[in-house]
């Protein structure tokens, strides 16, 4: 895996997972996002996110997108 998606209710965590997807990830967006992003801390909207990734795919670029984590709370 290259990147990972992980989609929640406040948008999609961008995670790089090898230097491949952080290479990629710098020719889409601003480098003052790069330290943020290489430290898997941005969200993005999850519309773009699906943008991303197929964008991504296309670039031969591997995807893991986690559609959906939800935490249960503990009893």
């Amino acid at each position: 895996m290259d990147i990972r998606l992980s989609d929640n209710r406040n948008g999609t965590q961008l995670e790089p997972l090898s230097i491949h997807g952080m290479l990629w990830l710098q020719t889409h967006f601003e480098s003052n996002h790069w330290e943020a992003i290489s430290q898997g801390l941005v969200k993005i909207p999850s519309k773009d996110a699906k943008i991303l990734a197929e964008d991504a795919l296309i670039a031969g670029v591997n995807i893991n997108f986690i559609n959906s984590l939800t935490q249960l709370d503990k009893i």
